[in-house]
């Protein structure tokens, strides 16, 4: 899954590894850094610029608001100079592809304004599609491992999903993408009041249903538009976010404005248990579904937490029990790649300077150590 946000509250989409290093120092920046005139005057020149050099605006950003990786290991990461005055006004945006080798491949930057969305990618076979806006077939293309933009075709004919398709865009406009043919469809067969979904690696489509009548919300699992199974969330619970990998999906329970809970099946559907302990605190979940970070690992072990807030890790892939994960600095977004773990640190509001620590966070062993991710060349 991959959720934007204007800078301040960042998240972070998947990403492979690549090769890392330890960056020595975590500077909080300043008006008086830099260049005659400081941080805060560059920034501005680089958001008015109507067309700014990548690594100003990479820079001034400071932290990613996105990484996601292709097959090969390579990354793309983007970022986000916004207008730090106000909501609009100019901004600006850029994206670089990093290599397996930690170098850079390609890179390039836009002029922009405060109030756009700014671009969202997934990684997928062969380099990573970009998740499409409101400018229609325009906004559908895609970028191999080398930086070379290629048009991808957007249709309305609804897809029967199968493996290797993912999940672009949900709950309205709801999109898959087909690698083999960089097809951007809605899938077939969804439920027309389903209101999340999540889709494995297999092409089955996990959905959350909510009827309009007084009925539970439900659970209902389909393949090749056809449905495989349907469970209904238990009382007194709605549901919230869902997550799905390897036949274990997992859904928060949401009571009243506040996550309390897992409903999770590890059969693909056979049997469906609640987690309402475990060990995570979830009273200090305050932020509600929005906010919530529910990832699965390709070990089966789900990662629970909240964006700028506490995480906690299963012991396995029962998922029945939790750690809390300790963290070099307070990540205000995280995510998981395979088994790796991805942090981002960041502001969270819009700033001239750094926060301590600010950038992205890399950890291969589920927490255990973390390195702040650094570049070569």
């Amino acid at each position: 899954m991959v959720w934007l946000r204007k800078r301040g509250t960042r998240a972070v989409g998947l990403a492979a590894g690549t090769a890392l290093a330890l960056m020595t120092a975590c500077g909080t920046g300043g008006s008086g850094d830099g260049e005659a005139g400081g941080r805060e005057a560059k920034y501005k020149r680089v958001v008015e610029d109507p067309h700014p050099h990548p690594a100003d605006v990479i820079e001034m950003a400071g932290a990613p608001y996105g990484v996601v990786g292709a097959d090969d290991d390579s990354l793309l990461l983007t970022y986000e100079a916004d207008n730090v005055e106000d909501d609009e006004g100019p901004a600006a945006t850029a994206w670089r592809i990093v290599g397996p080798d930690g170098r850079t491949v390609a890179e390039h930057a836009e002029h922009a304004n405060a109030e756009d969305v700014p671009p969202a990618f997934k990684g997928v076979r062969g380099g990573f599609v970009r998740v499409p806006r409101d400018e229609g077939a325009e906004g559908a293309w895609t970028l191999d491992v080398h930086g070379k933009r290629h048009k991808a075709v957007l249709t309305g004919t609804p897809l029967r999903t199968r493996s290797g398709d993912i999940l672009l865009a949900e709950p309205e406009p709801t999109l898959i993408y087909r690698p083999a043919t960089r097809t951007v469809a809605p899938p077939a067969g969804v439920p027309d009041d389903a209101i999340r979904l999540a889709v494995d690696e297999r092409g089955t489509v996990w959905s959350l249903t909510q009827p309009l009548t007084a009925d539970p919300n439900r659970v209902v699992w389909q393949r090749d538009a056809r449905t495989l199974g349907s469970v209904a969330v238990p009382t007194p619970y709605t549901g919230g976010v869902l997550a799905a990998r390897g036949g274990t999906a997992a859904l928060s329970l949401i009571r009243g404005e506040g996550v309390r809970g897992l409903w999770m099946t590890t059969d693909d559907g056979a049997h469906w248990r609640t987690v309402l302990g475990g060990g995570i605190a979830w009273k200090d979940l305050k932020g509600g579904a929005e906010a919530l970070v529910l990832e699965l690992l390709t070990d089966g072990r789900l990662l629970v937490g909240e964006e700028g807030g506490r995480y906690w890790l299963a012991d396995d892939r029962t998922n029945s029990a939790f750690h809390e994960l300790r963290t070099p600095v307070k990540f205000t977004s995280f995510t998981v790649d395979g088994t790796t773990l991805y942090g981002i640190a960041d502001a969270t509001t819009s700033t001239y300077d750094l926060v301590k620590g600010e950038g992205l966070w890399i950890s291969r062993d589920g927490g255990g150590a973390w390195r702040r991710y650094g570049q070569r060349g």
